[in-house]
């Protein structure tokens, strides 16, 4: 990705904080270093992560009223040293500071929006944030549902860019860290099903457990649910410790606690072998007003690991899955009852193996 003149990326969402959009930055740092001058505004432990020749300052990110002043600045002091040709946002939270950047340096400016970032519930955010992201030359979208949300905070369709975050393709997975992985977590020979993703309550783990995994466990005995991901304290709408006890809590009324395992950060190959062993990764996202799913970069990974993801297809999901390819889209809250769409029960139904088939009524 070459851009004469060089980029300036001005960013809270970089490692070593953790999630899709995070990764997502860390990408687009990549092929801007790749392709030319590339400099960064991100926050603190990021510059560890980056390509070698990327000059980077770093900024604590707590408290955020602090971080968003020191980005502020900082971004102003880079623009004004290396006189970028474009400036852009990582998330609709640092627009301003690279819309003031850009000024410095007589540059465009861009935002590459995620969709929470368009419609936080915060006044504050609405009266500031909203109108200068709407003065940016382009506002680069996740997926066709944040390029609806733009337009509809008065972003003018002309502006507005899809472009789908990817992935990049796994190398061949070790397989010594594959022939341990269900020893290592004490998860016997049964089926596998997958959630990957920061624990926030717009995740609908805690919902899935309640509606769907009783049911599947009482008529598949062997299988288990295995959850990779962490709490979300930097997240705009992030979860605490509390949001894991509240899912265990519901596992515990329905007798399914033995079923499942919170395996919290791991690393990449730990990761694979996860997917490389599920039979099917679950994203029960739950519709909640002011905290959308963007995009999913989660069912892409899966995907690129031959693991299809049941989904329910709410909010930008839909562009992150191929239909009947790379897994497969649900009514949103359908998990057992009548729908012209096959229910997402009966659909993680399909994807256990025949021997161990749980029966629904």
């Amino acid at each position: 990705m070459s851009v004469p003149g060089g980029v300036l990326l001005v960013t809270r969402n970089l490692p070593p904080l953790l999630g899709g959009m995070e990764r997502l930055n860390l990408q687009i740092c990549r092929a801007l270093a790749e392709g030319g001058e590339c400099h960064v505004v991100g926050p603190e432990g990021s510059a560890a992560k980056l390509p070698p020749g990327v000059v980077v300052r770093e900024i604590p990110i707590r408290p955020l009223s602090l971080f968003v002043v020191r980005a502020a600045i900082a971004a102003w002091q880079m623009a004004a040293r290396h006189r970028p040709s474009w400036v852009l946002a990582g998330s609709g939270l640092t627009a301003p500071m690279a819309w003031l950047a850009a000024i410095r340096a007589r540059a465009r400016s861009a935002v590459y929006a995620h969709g929470l970032d368009l419609i936080v519930p915060s006044s504050v955010y609405r009266a500031l944030w909203i109108p200068i992201i709407r003065r940016l030359d382009l506002c680069l979208v996740n997926s066709r549902h944040t390029a609806e949300l733009a337009q509809g905070v008065g972003i003018a369709k002309q502006k507005i860019v899809v472009i789908n975050p990817g992935v990049d393709q796994p190398a061949e997975d070790a397989s010594d860290t594959m022939a341990g992985f269900r020893t290592r977590h004490g998860l016997g020979q049964g089926p596998i099903l997958l959630s990957v993703g920061r624990l926030t309550r717009r995740k609908g783990l805690s919902e899935f457990v309640a509606n769907a995994f009783p049911r599947i466990a009482a008529h598949s005995p062997t299988v288990q649910l295995v959850v990779i991901g962490d709490y979300a304290p930097d997240a705009l709408t992030g979860g605490g410790a509390e949001l894991w006890q509240d899912v265990m809590e519901v596992a515990g009324r329905c007798g399914v606690t033995a079923h499942v395992h919170h395996l919290g950060v791991v690393d990449d190959d730990e990761l694979a072998a996860a997917y490389r062993e599920a039979v099917a990764h679950v994203f029960p996202v739950r519709a909640i007003e002011g905290d959308i799913e963007g995009f999913g970069m989660v069912a892409l990974e899966a995907a690129s690991r031959g693991t299809p993801t049941i989904a329910f297809s709410v909010g930008g999901v839909p562009d992150a899955i191929g239909e009947g390819q790379s897994g497969m889209l649900i009514e949103p809250g359908n998990y057992d009852g009548p729908s012209r769409q096959r229910p997402l029960l009966v659909t993680c139904e399909e994807r256990i193996p025949s021997d161990l088939s749980c029966i629904v009524d």
